[in-house]
């Protein structure tokens, strides 16, 4: 059987989120102050190649740039794991910092 199988890009943001709220530092992601702006965005540009952006809250003392990175790794992994995708750049904007919940 001959075809084409393709992935949205809300799955594939949903798919970024789960793997980015496992990383231990991150306490949830948060929308953007921009007007429809989600706090994933998946953007594939016209030469097929995609680009993660993730607008994260970190727990109170988690240090940005070790959880920023564990946040890359982790999605970019778990893209190419579960779409056979590479994304070709992750964002990570710390929207928010707070204290730990419990």
């Amino acid at each position: 059987m001959e075809g084409h199988a393709s992935i949205s890009t809300d799955v594939l943001a949903t798919y970024a989120q789960d793997a980015a709220l496992e990383v231990v530092g991150v306490d949830g992601l948060v929308e953007s102050h921009l007007p429809r702006s989600r706090p994933v965005r998946i953007s594939v540009g016209d030469d097929g190649e995609v680009a993660v952006a993730l607008h994260v809250r970190l727990d109170w003392g988690a240090s940005f740039p070790d959880v920023g990175r564990a946040v890359q790794e982790r999605v970019a992994g778990y893209l190419e794991r579960m779409a056979d995708l590479r994304p070709v750049k992750v964002d990570v904007v710390v929207a928010e910092a707070g204290p730990v919940r419990a």
